[in-house]
């Protein structure tokens, strides 16, 4: 085992909790869009407010590497998760402003499912990053938010097929595709950020 001395400096790890604190709120608001009755233009100023924050915190993160000698891990792998982290929002951020500008009404019921997956795959992620200072209990983390991946994978082919059923209108098709890809990207990106973590934790072993 190799001994490693390395200064501790919190503030990564409190950043990268407030990054993924973002996502949930984010998540929050994609079911609040997606969702019946809902305000949606109050709902979109929202989101692009949260994922403002959540590019605040991603660049302070960089601005914390670029400043700081001893970093807790990689910067590489520092970057790579503020990265991905910044990509889950700007994805569901992305289908939020997509169903507002399509002026889309009615959602294949799946959607549900996949909004589901990414606000567990939120709240378990926001839950996972304390465990980063000490790379504890972390592969419970990256085994459930693959199985959440691979469910909302099995929605996602659901509803393409539905959408391709012959029951939607062609310009229908292509608004509620572009929905649902956002939707499915968001999720990969949970995805990538579970990978990144795992890939810390194996080299921080």
């Amino acid at each position: 085992m190799r001994l490693k001395f390395r200064p501790v400096d919190a503030s990564f790890y409190d950043l990268f909790s407030e990054s993924a604190a973002h996502l949930v709120v984010g998540a929050e608001l994609l079911a609040e869009m997606l969702g019946e009755g809902g305000d949606r233009e109050g709902i979109a100023q929202r989101m692009r407010e949260a994922e403002h924050a959540a590019d605040e915190t991603t660049h302070a993160i960089v601005k914390r590497v670029n400043s700081t000698f001893v970093t807790p891990f990689d910067r590489e792998d520092i970057y790579a998760l503020a990265s991905a982290l910044d990509d889950v929002m700007d994805e569901m951020d992305e289908a939020v402003d997509l169903v507002l500008l399509y002026g889309v009404t009615t959602l294949p019921t799946e959607t549900s499912e996949q909004v589901e997956v990414l606000q567990r795959c939120a709240e378990l992620t926001v839950a996972a990053m304390p465990s980063l200072a000490t790379m504890s209990a972390l592969d419970e983390y990256w085994i459930e938010i693959n199985r959440l991946e691979n469910a909302g994978d099995r929605s996602y082919r659901r509803i393409l097929a539905n959408l391709f059923n012959g029951d939607y209108e062609a310009m229908e098709v292509i608004k509620l595709k572009d929905i649902v890809e956002s939707l499915e990207g968001a999720i990969d990106a949970f995805e990538k950020v579970a990978n990144i973590l795992e890939q810390i934790a194996v080299k921080e072993s």
